[in-house]
């Protein structure tokens, strides 16, 4: 199995910066992505962003421009950076694992348990 523990996030004022933490531990074999997703209040959940193995990242439309995923694979942490926070941002965020495990057909998703973001004066 594989835990997935995040820190960071709180109350934000609007225009504010955040940090969020993810540390997976457990049984690794071989990471696809690594990402955070966020689920606001009524809604489904969504992408923010996630980075591949290889150093590729991909950002939702919302947050491009504003927003920096980062990995560090020796000690398998992500970590996202989003600035300019509006109130729309508020939503538990959520750090999301993807691996390919020896004996199944297809990749395993893992997460985290979530980190409430809340951005309000």
């Amino acid at each position: 199995q594989v835990q997935l523990v995040e820190s960071g996030g709180g109350l934000v004022q609007p225009g504010g910066s955040l940090s969020l933490s993810c540390a997976a531990s457990g049984t690794i074999y071989s990471i696809i992505a690594m990402g955070w997703y966020r689920q606001a209040p009524g809604k489904e959940r969504e992408l923010v962003a996630l980075i591949s193995s290889g150093g590729s990242t991909n950002y939702a439309a919302s947050v491009k421009g504003r927003c920096t995923i980062s990995r560090n694979s020796a000690k398998n942490t992500v970590s996202l950076q989003l600035n300019s926070l509006k109130p729309e941002d508020t939503a538990v965020y959520y750090c999301n694992l993807q691996q390919r495990r020896p004996t199944a057909l297809s990749p395993t998703n893992y997460w985290g348990q979530g980190t409430q973001v809340t951005v309000s004066s």
